[in-house]
């Protein structure tokens, strides 16, 4: 079993850091998955008989490793699936990309569309059926050719969002097997770096943060907590 590293845990929240490579929640490959590892834990530590709760109020995509937080009550649920829906959790990541975007800080908006068949998402014109908006905002934070380091603030919690819309822009991000280009590393260089929300009982603004492995291609970067 992997190794999780909390972050933070009290009767109402579970935030960890998920190992890239690991899926979310179960699928149809009957992979090992965070959130049954997570149950499992919770069943073990506290000594819980029966299921146990654990509301999955987001995902991170398989391969994307990161900061994700977990319900351990379905008030909790409920209330993080609000602010949710009412874009007030906000989400950082860190990417590395290939190239120089080409501004140093800009709003990418672009209207994506999911082939269910394939699971892969394409950008197109604004008004095509079923496509929905996709809203980020990017900053390059350092350049070391020929890859460039940015952040990464997300507005809207698409499918594949970011990494569709940075390869869109023709700054693919790096080791994405799926939107990206064929290089030296197999791991792709998406993190959630940041998620920030009101408490669900304390009703008071919480933070929590991770940094990535000093590994390449994160290791060309000077990576620390004041991104």
């Amino acid at each position: 079993m992997k190794t999780i590293t909390v972050l933070y845990e009290d009767n109402h929240l579970l935030v960890v850091t998920k190992p890239p490579n690991l899926l979310s929640q179960g699928d149809k490959t009957g992979d090992p998955d965070l959130l049954s590892i997570l149950k499992e834990d919770l069943k073990v530590r506290h000594n819980k008989p029966g299921n146990v709760y654990l509301g999955l109020v987001h995902r991170l995509d398989r391969p994307v490793g990161g900061v994700m937080v977990f319900a351990k009550t379905s008030k909790a649920a409920s209330r993080l699936s609000d602010q949710i829906r009412r874009n007030k959790l906000k989400k950082t990541y860190l990417a590395v990309v290939r190239g120089l975007p080409p501004k140093e800080k800009a709003t990418l908006i672009h209207y994506l569309l999911k082939n269910k068949n394939t699971n892969k998402v394409v950008a197109v014109k604004k008004g095509v059926k079923g496509a929905k908006e996709a809203v980020l905002n990017y900053e390059v934070i350092s350049y070391a050719h020929p890859y460039s380091l940015v952040k990464i603030n997300l507005h809207t919690g698409r499918p594949h969002q970011i990494r569709v819309q940075f390869s869109t822009i023709g700054n693919p991000i790096v080791g994405d097997q799926r939107y990206g280009f064929n290089d030296k590393f197999n791991e792709i260089a998406l993190w959630s770096y940041k998620i920030s929300f009101e408490h669900p009982t304390l009703r008071k603004e919480v933070e929590f943060s991770a940094l990535p492995e000093k590994r390449p291609p994160w290791s060309r970067f000077s990576l620390d907590e004041d991104i």
